[in-house]
């Protein structure tokens, strides 16, 4: 098993590939004995990357979420060349581009990925999803689906910001949960209004529900690249972290992150009572699971800041099942068994 060549090929899609492969599984490989590499595929990198690749004969691919139109042909008409390719998918792209509650711009990019799909799966040997939920949508389109749930690839900090007396309760994700966000922004305005100890986050820049902007201790950061997040996740901390998930096609197809997420942070997490996180959070323990009412939102919130002391041993066991949860060894494990076949 040694002395392989993995190549990832990329569209630029980084967390994916950073989370799943070249910050968790990479490293590993390459203590291995294993020639692992990156190459960007992109606008007018393609021609170096073209010349790059039919000089790897036998190497093994790994693809994530999607490659560019002329990329894909190319490896259409060459696929004979290649070892085994690997498709990486952390997201159910179909249901994406039919989910009317998303940002109309991010559902037309979804939907040129969905009409691409089918020839990335074809290309594939294995496809490997990052949650049960989307593994279930894809098995009828592909023979061999496996599961990789979210490698842990932040460090996690300890939890002396729970002795200051003012906490923060952010929200960190992207636009297309900006329907879960509006959904408890009643329990957020009411938290601000009943708690002067408490600051909020929303990291939706100026798409924050319009019914949080103007509060006195709200902080609207914009969406930041994925470098900027990941060192900001680093030296940012928060007390308790928001996950709302409503029910839909699209995110029954969603991960853990969040929970790895809001760890990383140093908090505590409130959690749609849905999958996935009813698969990682044990409720009272490990986090608060709770219905798709403002007012269990908001209980849910103003039980942690009213206990202080409940709220840092549950951020402290949740860090405890993040270690155990998201192990790159466990992830390396997945990735030694897929390469043998």
């Amino acid at each position: 098993m040694s002395g392989e060549r993995w190549l990832l090929l990329s569209d630029g899609a980084r967390p994916t590939e950073d989370i799943y492969f070249l910050e968790s599984v990479a490293p590993h490989l390459r203590s291995e004995g294993h020639d692992v590499g990156r190459l960007d595929v992109r606008s007018w990198r393609w021609r170096l990357a073209r010349w790059v690749l039919s000089r790897q004969l036998g190497a093994n691919l790994v693809l994530c979420r999607t490659l560019p139109n002329r990329v894909l042909r190319w490896l259409e008409r060459h696929r004979e060349i290649f070892g085994r390719i690997v498709y990486l998918i952390d997201d159910d792209i179909p249901a994406a581009s039919e989910d009317e509650a998303l940002p109309e711009a991010y559902r037309r990019r979804m939907a040129r990925i969905a009409a691409m799909q089918p020839r990335l799966l074809a290309l594939a040997d294995v496809v490997v999803a990052s949650s049960e939920g989307l593994a279930s949508r894809l098995e009828g389109r592909h023979g061999d689906v496996r599961v990789l749930t979210p490698p842990l690839i932040a460090p996690l900090p300890d939890l002396s910001h729970f002795e200051a007396p003012h906490w923060w309760v952010g929200f960190h994700g992207t636009r297309a949960h900006l329907e879960d966000v509006k959904h408890i922004a009643p329990a957020l305005w009411r938290l601000h209004e009943a708690s002067p100890q408490v600051s909020l986050e929303v990291m939706l820049g100026r798409y924050t529900p319009e019914s949080l902007q103007g509060l006195e201790r709200l902080e609207t950061p914009d969406a930041m690249s994925w470098k900027a997040f990941r060192d900001y996740r680093q030296r940012r901390r928060m007390h308790i972290g928001l996950a709302p998930l409503l029910d839909s096609t699209f995110n029954r197809g969603k991960s853990f992150i969040k929970f790895l997420d809001i760890s990383a942070m140093g908090g505590v997490g409130i959690y749609s009572r849905r999958p996935p996180y009813t698969e990682i959070v044990e409720h009272g323990v490990t986090g608060l699971l709770v219905d798709d009412t403002p007012q269990a939102w908001y209980d849910a919130l103003r039980y942690l800041v009213e206990n202080p002391n409940v709220a840092r041993r549950m951020a402290d066991n949740a860090a405890g099942v993040a270690r155990e949860r998201g192990d790159i060894a466990k992830a390396c494990a997945f990735w030694r068994r897929l390469e043998a076949g």
